[in-house]
Order: structure tokens, then sequence, then C-alpha cells
């Protein structure tokens, strides 16, 4: 399943990072709606909201169905068929959704058959891997350029930070029956574990249930493209992109990001397991490093501007824990590489 997920994108990075070609082949950026609503985060879980992308043609009618824009939405699926007042008392979970059922469940088959699509952006996401002394999270991720923190030139069109996962979600909008502002939410679509991921979690036969997967996630622009673009691309088409992909890397993190409350660069760094020839150097164990020190350094006013106010602590204030970036320089340091891998 997919339970955890971090974003810790400021608006307007987040914005660039998600630049496409539209149909003409020009450069574009989605339009935030509503971006004040949007609050990056190190450790989000369901019933907090996220940033997702969608087709500007399910807010209005006569636009470019293949213009994207980005809104916030809350994570957990409310159908919009749901009579009662208070969604949150709903006696269903709908955070994620089977890639098998999500055609026959009702909760999700009308949202889906009305094309609406669309795609979860996250830093990585968090999977626990049960071990004989507990369980120990994984911070899941796309393999990232060798530097993403590098600076960026002033005129720069390419966005060259951090490469953000895309999640495969279906959203709907749900108004109160007593009238107010209509609640959008969304789930995410899991499928059966890569084979890089089955290690830590896969899916498997429980007094005649299976546990969810890894969420499917969309590699590259043209998997987005058809995705997103209800108008052009038909619900059967769609789901043919819904499988599991091997284009991921993942290392092992502290134990610190198992409590929600717990919101700091600290969840996703990078630790040793065992020994140290576990684990192998990546380009993206050297890219952690870089991002993670951009993050919590704040260089620039700029990068500190990203960080909602709660979380510019981080940028200026020493924590009484060892910083993201200096565990990330403690395990150079080392003899062992840092451990973001594919497993083998």
């Amino acid at each position: 399943m997919c339970g955890r997920t971090a974003c810790s994108l400021g608006a307007d990075s987040l914005r660039r990072a998600c630049a496409y070609r539209d149909r003409r082949g020009r450069r574009r950026e989605p339009e935030w709606i509503r971006a004040e609503r949007y609050r990056p985060s190190y450790n989000k879980g369901p019933q907090s909201s996220g940033p997702v992308l969608l087709s500007r043609r399910h807010l209005q009618q006569d636009a470019d169905s293949s213009e994207r824009v980005l809104m916030d939405m809350r994570w957990g699926l409310v159908p919009s068929w749901y009579k009662q007042d208070d969604p949150s008392k709903m006696l269903f979970k709908t955070s994620n959704c089977r890639s098998d059922t999500m055609l026959s469940k009702a909760s999700y088959k009308g949202a889906l058959l009305k094309g609406k699509r669309c795609v979860v952006l996250a830093d990585g996401f968090y999977e626990w891997q049960q071990r004989s002394g507990g369980k120990q999270p994984y911070f899941i991720h796309f393999p990232q350029a060798k530097d993403p923190a590098a600076e960026e030139e002033e005129g720069d069109e390419e966005w060259k930070g951090w490469r953000l996962l895309t999640m495969a979600g279906i959203f709907d909008c749900w108004e109160p029956p007593a009238g107010g502002e209509a609640l959008y939410t969304y789930t995410i679509i899991t499928v059966d574990a890569s084979k890089d991921l089955s290690f830590i979690h896969h899916r498997q036969v429980r007094r005649g249930k299976r546990a969810a997967g890894m969420p499917a996630i969309l590699d590259g622009d043209d998997a987005i493209t058809k995705w997103l673009d209800f108008a052009e691309v038909p619900t059967q088409e769609a789901v043919k992109l819904i499988r599991p992909i091997e284009n991921i890397v993942f290392h092992p993190v502290s134990t610190f990001v198992n409590s929600i409350r717990n919101n700091a660069p600290e969840c996703l760094a990078p630790i040793e397991l065992g020994d140290k020839k576990e684990v192998k150097c990546t380009p993206s164990s050297q890219a952690m490093l870089g991002w993670l020190k951009t993050s919590q350094e704040g260089s620039s006013q700029k990068k500190e501007n990203d960080l909602p106010k709660g979380m510019r602590q981080f940028s200026h204030s020493p924590s009484p824990r060892k910083t993201s970036a200096g565990i990330l320089q403690q395990w150079l340091g080392k003899e062992g590489d840092p451990p973001a891998k594919k497993h083998k």
C-alpha cells in the first residue's frame, strides 16, 4: 500500500517541477488552483492534503483537456454520492485503491469512468519492512540526477531540482448535503510490488484477502499526458498504464518517520543498516545529499520562502537532533557509501 509520502517543495518550485509541453510543443507550467492551501511536508498521511495534477477541463468545460492545473486535495477519496454530513465518519478507507478492483468498487468506478484521473505528486513514499526487531522504514523515489541541488542560472527554463514521483490517482468532488464548499479528495491506485520492492512489501494472501502492494507510478511525461487527458484517452486505454515499474530506488530511513507528528528532513535521510557491505553507492545517494543540504541550510531567501512558516526553523535553528545534511556527511565520511539502492 501507500500510506505515507513526502512532498517538501514549496508551491512555486512545485509548479516549475511540473512543467510540460502542450499539444503545440510549447513549454507550460500548470496553474495553481488555491495555492494558498498547500503546505509542504516531509511526512504526509491519509486525511492530510497534498498536491495533484489534473486536466483543466474538469474545472472549465471549454478548456483544452491536455492543459494541466495543480490543486491541493485531501487524501482519502469521498465519493460524490456519499450522503452523510461528515465524510470523516465514512466506515471504509479510501486512501488507496487496488488496481484489480477499481473498475468494480462503487467508491471508485463512477469517478474513474467519468475521467476523474489525477497524478499525485511526492518526493517519494515510505514503506515498512517487517523484521525480527520490528518494522524498518524505507524511502522510495525516482533515480535522481547527480546534483539536483545545483544552482540554477537566471533564465534557465528546465527544472534541475528533485524529480518528483508521479503516482496515478482518482479524484472526486463531494458537496455537503446541507450546502457549503465542495470538498476535493483523491485516492492513490496501487499495484503488485515490483521485483525490486517485493522484498520490502508485497501482496500476499492473508485470510482470503490480498494485502496492497506499491503505488501505480507513471514514469515519464507521455504516461502522465495519457493518464490526465480523459477527453482524448478513454478509460480502457488509460488503465493499461497501471502496472508496476522498476525505475525506482530506495534507502532505509530512521524510525523517526514512524510518528506522523514528526515533520523534518530527518524523515527521509538515509541511514546505515547492518553491514556496510549491504549497501552500494548510486547517483541518487549523492543527489539526496545535495538536495537535503540545500533544504536544510536555506542558502537563499528564495529557498527559505519555499518552506511554510512553521518549518523555516530548520533553515536557521540547529535541531537537538543531528541534521539530515550532517547525518549524510557523516555517512559519506565512512568507508561505506550512502544506502540509496536498487535491490538485486
